[in-house]
Parts: structure tokens; sequence; C-alpha cells
């Protein structure tokens, strides 16, 4: 389980085909503290690690992976936002985050207010995919507040901690970010789905 806090930005400094599996190698500040089979969220994407130095670390992204989320954009030099998963004595900081990703969405619009950030997203909206003003949304792997949402799309607000010190300050228009919806509202729409048609019959 993850919080949606960003430890540390990481660099994207090799990518290595293999089959249908992609290899990335990306280095960062807290790569000589992991471990090979551990855990990390890539931009909210849950993966393990499989190789690791004092400079870099390896994961593998699947066939899976790459086509339901944006990883199979990335290029050598992207940073990504990067979180070892919370201890069992943590703080929970942000909100549950699982690392699986739900859906992409597109960035369609961007609006700096007085040193903060107003970031537009679209989507393409399915039953379990809810969203409640001033919710809790994780967007490439960062726990933020909905704002405004509609059918199918939404806003959010980002302080300028956040937009420096995740890869928010390089997003631009038009850019995919992977998106993981509240656990709770999904079970609640899962829930609706079973036993709802369940009573109506």
């Amino acid at each position: 389980m993850f919080t949606g806090i960003i430890e540390a930005l990481g660099k994207v400094v090799a990518l290595e085909r293999e089959g249908t599996n992609v290899h990335i190698t990306i280095e960062s500040s807290i790569a000589h503290e992991l471990k090979v089979d551990q855990s990390v969220a890539h931009d909210g994407i849950c993966l393990t690690v499989v190789a690791c130095d004092a400079r870099t670390h390896t994961v593998t992204a699947i066939e899976e992976t790459l086509q339901r989320t944006a990883i199979g954009l990335w290029a050598p030099g992207r940073l990504v936002n990067l979180e070892r998963a919370m201890p069992a004595n943590g703080r929970l900081d942000g909100h549950i985050v699982q690392g699986h990703v739900d859906a992409t969405g597109i960035c369609t619009g961007i609006e700096a207010r007085h040193g903060s950030h107003y970031v537009h997203f679209e989507y393409e909206p399915r039953p379990e995919h809810l969203l409640v003003d001033k919710g809790s949304i994780c967007i490439n792997g960062v726990s933020l507040t909905v704002v405004s949402p509609e059918d199918h799309r939404f806003s959010v607000a980002i302080i300028p901690y956040t937009w420096q010190h995740t890869n928010f300050h390089q997003l631009r228009e038009g850019e995919r970010v992977n998106l993981e919806f509240d656990i709770i509202g999904k079970y609640i729409a899962r829930h609706l789905a079973v036993y709802g048609v369940r009573r109506e019959e």
C-alpha cells in the first residue's frame, strides 16, 4: 500500500525491450536504500525492483502494464515520481493508494494562480470511476484533492511545494497521466453494481 506522498524524483536512464516486456532503469537519490523484490510506485504504478546499485534501480513493465498505463510513453530523461510502500507504523499523510492504475487521463489545461496551479484533466468515464468534490484522486502517484468533478473531467489544485517536488512541473497540455481512483469509491460502485441489481430483481 502507498499513500500518494512522493519521496523522490527519479530519472529514466535506460529502457531495454525483451519480448513484450520493458526493463526500465532509473537513477534516484533513494536507489541506495532499495533492495531486490521491493515494491516501489513509479508515477503511481506499483513495480518490483529486479536489480539495484548505489545509484540506480531497474524494474520490469509487462505487456499488461504497458497497455493500461502511460509507461509505454516514457523515454530516457523523463522524471518519475517515486514512493516506497508505506511502513506498517507510518502515518497515512495522503490517502490509501494501491499502485494499481485504473485508467489514463489527458491533461487539458494548466492555469497558474498566484504561485499555485490548477490543472484540468479528462478521462473515459466508467461506472466504477467515481469522483467526489473534495475527494481523493491519485495522479501519476500523487495524492490530490478533486475539484469540480463532472462526468468525464475534473481539476486539481497543486500547491507550490508539490509542483516543484514532483514531475508536475514538467507536465504539458495533451500529456497522458496515470489515474487511480479512490478505493472506497470503487468498492461502493462494485457493491451497487452487484447488490443493487439483486435488490431490483
